[in-house]
Parts: structure tokens; sequence; C-alpha cells
């Protein structure tokens, strides 16, 4: 019998304190007596596919530094992962997660009131997030201290008109996100998550996040007695015309109730069987959706693999996992603020993937004008000129985004002396053209950060016959000119519908950036170099 993912009905990590449901099928349920056997016995078995009981925090010594957790975040990141399948969902668990810690709401279009020792964030178009701690020692002009990542992932989208058909068959018209493996979407238990606009009974609209949970759709392959060839040729289909979901068979009856309630001279926006699933899930009425955002999501939960149980095995890995191990880095140290001279910030962006180039994304002046806004919220009394500027001269940026693991099968496709394994700690990447915005100065910086608690990292440079891909790092470093660090947790099947990553290096990366957090400070005043 071919063994699936199971969910166990237990509640989650207590640290988040949320109340749990469960997120996906097929699901399990299994005695108290069951599940103490399990409990104690297999410690994997209990992390497989969400968060049970997680070890408890521990605490290692170093003289003069701040201590480091040893606390291990695996099972409370797949249940991120599993909340998170769009960048609006892991936006919205990322707000529940930071009001569940404290933190305060701030609202872009308000008067900010600021005070040290507080913590805060707001969110834009709720795919964007900026969360920030002020230490209690902060004076104006002291430096922020600033992990960014982003949460969109290659994905298939809706078009705005998706209704189609086929020979028979109810098809949805798709957009392609960004530079997705496309050919991994092909035979996948496929369904629908985003966001949509309602209309209330007040004459008002409502700003509602969907997710269908069961699968919907599916794109599948042509059987190879219809194409001999695609093993020695490749499979290469067309984006336009291949890579059409299906949704039903073809449905006379209903598709002429669809026709009588659409404007006899147009044709509908999207397939009724489509907006009653959506429906059904908001709780609405078909005709109160007036407008959607939706992604085509893979439905198979995140989950760990492996004989040893030592891989996760997920979508959208690149870069949901940074951007839980900087939040959940900024909300557990943000306990230590007694002794900070500088504002913690992580900073959460959308549409990476397709350049930054959006008000949500890392090109927008997101970033920088919460800096200024917090420098000038703190300033109470005259402190000399260009305080902002003073501040971004001490500042310091890491731009977390996945980094190429060295594959088993095709090693040669890494420079022969940069080859980063899974398991093996977080990779630092350098670019001499600046795709990455790394320099000896921040990787130096960096290093320190990791090895005063011996964590382990490593180093990646690309072939010089291979183009390079990049990051929002050169993008923030170029904006204002910030010390920046490129950096990533390696993987493979990078950008592929199920991507894999080794569970060591999320704890590890959690620990490097709670140590950037609580010790940078003292690090910092350690070199100079333009003085």
């Amino acid at each position: 019998m071919a063994l699936r993912c199971l969910q166990l009905l237990r509640p989650p990590h207590p640290s988040l304190h949320r109340s749990y449901s469960p997120i996906s099928s097929p699901i399990v349920s299994i005695s108290d007596a069951a599940w103490r056997r399990l409990n104690g016995s297999s410690p994997s078995f209990r992390l497989l596919c969400s968060t049970s009981d997680q070890p408890q925090s521990t605490q290692v010594k170093h003289e003069g530094v701040k201590h480091c957790s040893q606390k291990s975040i695996v099972g409370d990141l797949l249940d991120y992962l599993n909340e998170s399948w769009t960048q609006f969902h892991a936006t919205a668990e990322a707000k529940r997660q930071l009001l569940a810690a404290g933190f305060e709401l701030l609202n872009e279009n308000d008067d900010w009131d600021l005070q040290p020792g507080g913590r805060y964030f707001f969110t834009r178009n709720m795919s964007c997030l900026i969360a920030f701690s002020i230490g209690l020692k902060y004076k104006v002009g002291n430096g922020f201290h600033i992990i960014a990542a982003h949460t969109d992932s290659p994905c298939l989208k809706l078009k705005p008109r998706s209704a189609s058909s086929k020979s028979g068959y109810l098809t949805v018209n798709v957009q392609t996100y960004g530079g997705g493996l496309w050919y991994t979407w092909f035979d996948r238990d496929l369904s629908l998550a985003g966001r949509v606009i309602l209309r209330d009974g007040n004459g008002s609209f409502l700003h509602r996040l969907v997710r269908v949970k069961r699968p919907l759709l599916r794109v599948p392959t042509l059987a190879i007695h219809l194409d001999r060839t695609v093993n020695s040729d490749g499979f290469k289909p067309n984006l336009e015309t291949h890579l059409v979901p299906l949704l039903a068979t073809k449905n006379e009856e209903s598709q002429t109730k669809s026709q009588e309630k659409t404007n006899s001279n147009k044709s509908p926006q999207h397939h009724s069987l489509l907006l009653n699933a959506l429906s059904e899930e908001i709780g609405c009425k078909c005709e109160e959706i007036m407008e959607m955002e939706l992604n085509v999501c893979d439905t198979q939960p995140s989950c760990l693999g492996g004989v040893k149980n030592e891989f996760i095995f997920s979508g959208r890995l690149d870069n949901l996992a940074s951007c839980y191990c900087a939040l959940r880095s900024l909300i557990d140290s943000s306990d230590g603020l007694s002794d900070e001279t500088a504002v913690r910030m992580v900073a959460l962006f959308d549409n990476e993937e397709v350049g930054s180039n959006s008000m949500q994304g890392a090109g927008a002046p997101t970033m920088f004008q919460a800096m200024r806004r917090i420098v000038d919220n703190l300033v109470h009394q005259s402190m000399g000129e260009a305080a902002f500027e003073r501040a971004i001269r001490s500042s310091f940026l890491v731009s977390a985004d996945m980094a190429h693991g060295v594959h088993p099968n095709f090693s040669d496709k890494h420079e022969e002396h940069h080859r980063p394994g899974l398991q093996k700690g977080l990779v630092i990447k350098h670019n001499a053209n600046q795709r990455y915005a790394t320099s000896a100065v921040t990787a130096f910086l960096f290093k320190q950060v990791a090895q005063i608690h011996d964590l382990p990292v490593q180093e990646f440079v690309v072939r010089n016959d291979m183009g390079c891909g990049s990051t929002i790092g050169p993008i923030l470093a170029s904006g204002v000119g910030i010390r920046t660090v490129d950096c990533g947790i390696p993987q493979l099947s990078m950008h592929s519908v199920r991507e894999i990553c080794g569970k060591e290096d999320i704890d590890n990366a959690y620990r490097i950036f709670s140590s950037f957090f609580d010790n940078f400070s003292e690090i910092d005043k350690k070199l100079s170099v333009d003085f």
C-alpha cells in the first residue's frame, strides 16, 4: 500500500497560540493512547506534516554574547507552508503570528506613535509586510538591522477571463507567473487560492482571502502512445495551448443556465461551476463576487521526507522558508530589547519573481519610507543634521533568498569549489557582477554572526559559463546605499511545483538570523572601513 501524508489532529506548537484547523486531506484521526505511543517512539513521525509537541527550548551559554536557542522550528514551518498557499495567505498568517506575539498593527495612512521597546508592523496589499522592534537604548541616528525576503513564488494565475472550453471539457485559462518549471505542474492535484472583492448588503465592498482545499483542477499530460518521442526529444509543452487546466466535463444544461445569467452579447468571465465552488468556500452568493485574483496551487501538503525524515518536501520553499525563519527570529528575539541600540526589522516583499517593480515589491520605497518614519517619529529633540542618512550608513541588510544546493545527478552545473550541500549550513552568495550584493566586508560581518555560535555557513559562486540569477539584495542595496549580504538556505528543485530542502538548514538559518538580531550591534563596533 502506498503511504500518504498523515495529518494528525493535534494542536500546533503552543508558542504560536493559534486556533488549529485541519489543512488538507486525507485526515487520519487517532486515539490518545495511539498518539502517546507515536509521540514517545518517533519524533520524526510527529512532525511529518504539521507541528505537535516540539522539543522544549534550551539555551547554550557563551561568555559575552546573547544565548543561542536550540529549539526546532521545523514543525512550525510546515504549518506555515500549509497555511500559505499564496502570497496573500503568507502575509495574513505572518500578521496573525505577529499579533499573537504582541506586535502592534500600524496603518500607513495614520500618524504613528512609536516608542523605544515597542514592536510594530504593517502590511501593504496584503502581500508585503514590514515588522520591527525598537531597542530600548535606541538613539536617532543608530542603524537598522534588517532581514528581507519575498512572499511570492512561481505559479499559474487565472486570467481575467478564465472561462473556456475544448473538446467537451470546461477549461480554465491561466497566465504563467515567474520562471517556473512548468512541466512539473502537469498531472498534479491542483486547486485555487487568492483573494476576492465582495459586495456586501450595504453597498460597500469587502476584501476576503479564499482557499479551496479540495482538488479542483488538473493539467493532464498526453499519453506516450500519442507522443512516442517525448522521452528522447524531451517534453516541450506550449504554455498557451497545453498548460490549460481541466475543470469539468462540459454540461450542456449548466452551460445554458450560465449563459442565460449573462448578457446575450457577452460570454461569461468565469465558469459558473468555478464561481459556485468559490462562493461555497467563502459563504457568499456568486453575484456578490465582484473581482478576484487567484493562483493555481498544488494541494499536496508540505511534509518531512527521506528515510531519516531529514528533508522537507513542499511547494513554495522559495521563498517562504526564508520568510518564516526571518519572522520567527524577530518574534523570538523581541524579548531581548533592553540592551539593544538599533531597530530590528523584517521586510517581506511581493513580486520578486517578476522583477520587484510594483508598489508591494522591493523596487518600491516601502521599507525606506518606514525607516524614515521611524527616525522622524523618535526625534524628540534636535539630533543634528541628516539623522536618517546617518542611520542608513549604520544599517545592515540580510537579503535572504533560497540558494542552489549541488544536485547529485548534475554536480557539473556548480563551480567546482563552491558546491553547497543540504544540511551543511546557510549559503553566502557572491557575484563579481553584482547580481548579488555581497562584499568582502558584509560577508565577513555575517560570518562573525554565525561563528559566534559555531553555526556553519557555505559559499556559492556561479560558473563563469553560466548566467546568474539575482535577488532583492542589489535592488535594496542600491536604493539608498545600505550594506547588504545575500544569503540563502540550500535547496534542490528550485521553482518546481514541489521543492526540497534540509530540515537542519531551517533550524540553522533560524539560529543565524536570531544571532544577527541579538549580536550584530556589538559585532559591528569591531570593524571600521571608511574612518
